[in-house]
């Protein structure tokens, strides 16, 4: 067993009694690896982690709300890991919080249970991999708070919004009406989404820039239609891709772009996305509604796109 300054403090009441296992990954302020097996443990590492130390979670489930702060850093990332067995179940609150944890890489467990499934706030340079996100009052994974460079990829989220406000985005980025939320960059990537998603499979706010929506499959039976929420995807960012996505089941249209400030909602980019509008009912049923587009916010619509029932493909121009 190896032991580092930071850990014993932390610790060594759980060491002491068997609680947790810290596995050598070699010499002496090496990276550790700690099993832990219960909640308790859990927190206990969560607290305890250093930049490329992996926590590593046994199969069963932990019951409470996980908060991580400490950061990694861009050459020695910190992970949490364990399979879809490892169940992180709250009551209410977030399920897992990065606060200020930068650099983390989350792997593989299932959030269930919260008010919101993943939360990072501050946290640049997340890396959430084919987790599974599902039962919770409102949305499944949120970057907020200037989060840049997150990236999901690989990942279930189903049955969200479950408080009845009609709300519930299976992935969220930003801050409704806050300009200051730079979570830019964000990367959404071969994702399955839905059903039982309440609000869009992706929202995708102002203040935002350069996120990257591709490889999905969003489901949306289960999208209520409160709060405009009757697509998959809604951009409100800027600069935004959205390419190669699959879509079924929505109650008007597919895509949707929105200025809800002066100088947002621009530049946004569809390519190679096929909608099936089956089905849908409301007023448009297009692939892509394009709500402002204009000389200075250009939406950019390529012939690539494909839509299967509904009304039509977009309503502007284009691009072949």
């Amino acid at each position: 067993m190896r032991t580092r300054t930071s850990l014993t403090a932390l610790l060594a009441a759980a060491l002491a009694t068997g609680g947790l296992t810290l596995v050598a990954a070699g010499p002496a302020n090496a990276a550790a690896v700690i099993d832990v097996s219960t909640a308790a443990q859990l927190k206990s590492a969560l607290t305890a982690v250093a930049p490329g130390d992996t926590i590593r979670l046994a199969d069963g489930t932990y019951t409470g709300n996980f908060k991580a702060t400490t950061p990694g850093t861009s050459g020695a990332r910190i992970t949490l890991t364990g399979s879809a067995k490892a169940v992180l179940t709250a009551g209410g609150g977030y399920g897992l919080h990065l606060n200020g944890a930068s650099y983390w890489t989350v792997r593989g467990i299932t959030v269930t249970g919260g008010q919101k499934g993943i939360m990072t706030d501050t946290a640049n340079g997340v890396l959430i991999d084919s987790v599974t996100v599902h039962d919770l009052d409102m949305e499944g994974v949120h970057f907020r708070k200037s989060s840049r460079n997150g990236v999901l990829k690989n990942s279930r989220i189903y049955d969200t919004g479950h408080d009845g406000r009609g709300m519930g985005e299976g992935v969220y980025v930003g801050t409704a009406g806050d300009l200051g939320d730079r979570s830019d960059d964000a990367q959404i990537l071969n994702n399955t989404i839905g059903p039982g998603v309440g609000g869009e499979s992706v929202d995708i706010k102002e203040g935002t820039t350069g996120a990257k929506i591709i490889g999905n499959t969003f489901d949306g039976n289960g999208l209520t239609g409160a709060n405009y929420d009757d697509s998959w995807v809604d951009v409100k960012g800027n600069n935004v891709l959205v390419e190669d996505n699959k879509g079924s089941r929505t109650t008007n249209n597919g895509y949707e772009t929105h200025t809800q400030q002066s100088g947002w909602g621009c530049g946004t980019v569809f390519r190679n996305n096929a909608s099936n509008l089956s089905g849908a009912t409301g007023d448009k049923q297009l692939a892509i509604n394009v709500t402002n587009s204009s000389t200075g916010c250009r939406t950019t619509v390529y012939g690539s796109n494909t839509v299967t029932g509904g009304k039509g493909l977009t309503n502007i121009a284009v691009t072949p």
